[in-house]
């Protein structure tokens, strides 16, 4: 049986809820900041965000590019999205939770819970990644506001 490694981050989002929710769909929006890291960019983002539509997100630094695709199994708007998460750093099976939660009219607690990694060095690497991504999301949409 192959081990299963789970991650959870929290963050507060200076937005309110339905900016933060539309974030993770928009792919516009997505290409500014799903970075996990300093000078990684994003030259590719696609979405098609309906249940069983699938997503194309491309990260871009110095090395290769990494791609990560995956599957939208429940969009809630604005409370719930949860999609599947393939990448190589993942591998093939793993499944992103987003719950969104309104604190007062402007900020929102987001909880991402990131399971099914086969490996403890990958669920490591990516708790850094999604801090740095939710992070980026926060002065994205400060920025904007």
């Amino acid at each position: 049986m192959t081990p299963d490694y789970s991650l959870t981050v929290e963050r507060l989002i200076p937005a309110p809820i339905e900016r933060v929710f539309d974030a993770w769909l928009d792919p516009a929006l997505l290409s500014q900041w799903m970075t996990p890291g300093p000078g990684m960019t994003v030259p590719e983002a696609v979405t098609n965000p309906t249940v069983g539509g699938r997503f194309r997100i491309v990260m871009r630094s110095d090395g290769p590019d990494l791609p990560h695709e995956g599957e939208y199994r429940v969009i809630d708007r604005p409370n719930r999205l949860v999609f599947t998460w393939q990448s190589e750093p993942a591998g093939p099976n793993s499944i992103v939770t987003l719950t969104f939660t309104s604190v007062g009219a402007d900020q929102t607690r987001v909880t991402l819970t990131h399971d099914g990694f086969e490996r403890e060095a990958a669920r490591d690497s990516h708790r850094g990644g999604w801090t740095a991504i939710l992070d980026a999301l926060a002065r994205v949409l400060q920025a904007a506001a």
